[in-house]
């Protein structure tokens, strides 16, 4: 079980610091690279101003990889070609939930013309400045507060106004590590599943090697995040990985420093990948059990109590989401269940709570298609009452989407 005995390594006020805004998209692209994400933000923001009123816009951002100045370069005899998906961030004035209703199918269409062009898949997410600023803060807005590029903001007012608390990396709640591990374990889920199929693409393949690569990253920073250490640049984020390891060492934390650094590389220097089936299984596998211990030790110390197992974990009673309101969760829990009343699982629970404890069986419990008990777990918790197996990869899917 992981202790809060150590200390940041960082000073809050370094951690506060915002980045200045990033002169490049990626470390080392080649100067057509940085011209083509150049010429995509512009045409994403012509696109942006001509659909939303002038009145209504209040912002535009790039998250993500490209945002922070650290996007992945894929080198080809061609030159460099993007990787990473570009995600933008649209600032309208008013309730996000209406203007979703109102802009969702237009961004919709304008992100697929512009994936064509761009050459990578562009994604748009509403916000708005009132909601930024009123939002407390996550792991999602420490990093898009302290790693964007600003493509365009009204000048009356400026495009981050009460967005401070969105700074502290320390501020960053422990359950954002779990859900970080939870979205990076299902990740190695689906990627099982396409290990498992007869026939095994080349797209399959770099499917199954990003989502890998995804789970090495992690890894270590979700401990990072247990131990308020975490940061915006995934470079830093390694280099506070290895000071960690001063600290008292755990049997397998050197298994996550090396996995981190070659997730950080891939990351950066992404690779069309040639193993062989063999190969990504293995390393598949490495990578779910160095999960585990991950997850088994963040779980630990954020609830307070020892996960012998993933039974275990599924098993325990204790409540794997507090602090989320009773009403809350009963409504969250009959949408997900299609509009159907069910007593079990606990409908007062958020409905990640099943989400967790279904990961932890289908992808660390090897009996959990077979034991009685398990399926029966497993049934419950995906509303699946009745189905055959067949059927609790694509529920859990459904509602893994609604939580994430």
């Amino acid at each position: 079980m992981i202790t809060a005995e150590a200390q940041p390594i960082t000073s809050p006020a370094i951690s506060r610091a915002a980045p200045a805004a990033p002169a490049r998209f990626t470390l080392d692209g080649d100067d057509a690279l940085e011209a083509h994400l150049a010429q995509t933000c512009a045409r994403v923001l012509s696109g942006l101003r001509g659909m939303i009123p002038a009145a209504k816009l209040e912002a535009v951002f790039l998250g993500g990889g490209y945002g922070r100045g650290e996007g992945g370069v894929l080198r080809g005899p061609a030159g460099d070609r993007p990787y990473n998906d570009f995600e933008f961030y649209v600032a309208i004035a008013g309730n996000r939930h209406l203007n979703e209703f109102r802009y969702h199918h237009r961004l919709e269409v304008l992100g697929e013309i512009l994936t064509h062009l761009a050459d990578a898949e562009v994604e748009f997410k509403i916000t708005s400045r009132a909601e930024q600023a009123a939002n407390p803060v996550s792991m999602f807005s420490y990093d898009l507060i302290m790693g964007h590029r600003l493509l365009w903001s009204r000048p009356d007012a400026p495009a981050l106004a009460g967005c401070d608390h969105h700074r502290s990396s320390e501020s960053i709640p422990e359950a954002e590590a779990t859900r970080l591990l939870m979205n990076r374990g299902t990740g190695l889920l689906l990627a099982r599943v396409e290990l498992e199929r007869a026939t095994f693409t080349p797209a399959a393949a770099d499917f199954v090697r990003r989502n890998i690569a995804k789970a090495q990253l992690a890894c270590g920073d979700a401990l990072l995040t247990a131990f308020g250490r975490y940061h915006w640049s995934c470079r830093e984020r390694h280099h506070r990985l290895e000071q960690l390891a001063a600290s008292p060492p755990w049997p397998w934390l050197d298994a996550v420093i090396r996995h981190h650094r070659i997730g950080v590389e891939f990351k950066l220097h992404p690779v069309s990948d040639n193993s062989s089936p063999d190969m990504l299984r293995a390393l598949h596998a490495e990578l779910t059990t160095l999960t585990w211990h991950c997850w088994q030790c963040v779980e630990s110390r954020r609830l307070d109590r020892a996960f012998p197992s993933a039974r275990a974990y599924a098993a325990d009673p204790v409540n794997k989401c507090p602090g989320t309101g009773l009403i809350r969760n009963f409504a969250l829990n009959l949408r997900a269940n299609g509009g159907r009343y069910r007593a079990r699982p606990n409908p007062w629970r958020h409905p990640r709570q099943r989400v967790l404890h279904a990961l932890a069986l289908l992808l660390w419990e090897p009996a959990a298609l077979t034991d009685p008990a398990l399926r029966d777990q497993l049934a419950s918790e995906l509303a699946l009452h009745p189905a055959p197996p067949s059927d609790w990869l694509a529920a859990y899917r459904a509602l893994w989407a609604r939580v994430r």
